[in-house]
């Protein structure tokens, strides 16, 4: 099974970084009433600003933590790279 790391923006700014087996589920969850993180359930709407696929779950919780510890910069930096890289 592939988990996935992301990174969500809300909308006052902020960024929102997590792990998932489904991006799409997990971002409509995050935006539903009913199930979502508590961190963005103040912070609706959120859009994703950057996915990365991992092979399991171990290597994606390093790899979400490994970003949790990024400073804003470095994590505006990351989704710029692989942003440009979509283009």
């Amino acid at each position: 099974m592939s988990y996935f790391i992301y990174m969500l923006e809300c909308c006052d700014g902020s960024l929102y970084t997590g792990i998932t087996t489904d991006v799409i589920k997990r971002l409509d969850e995050h935006n539903s009433s009913t199930k979502g993180a508590k961190y963005t359930k103040a912070r609706r709407p959120v859009k994703l600003v950057y996915e990365e696929a991992s092979n399991d779950r171990s290597s994606a919780s390093k790899r979400e933590y490994a970003i949790k510890k990024l400073t804003r910069i470095k994590k505006l930096q990351l989704i710029n790279k692989a942003s440009s890289k979509e283009d």
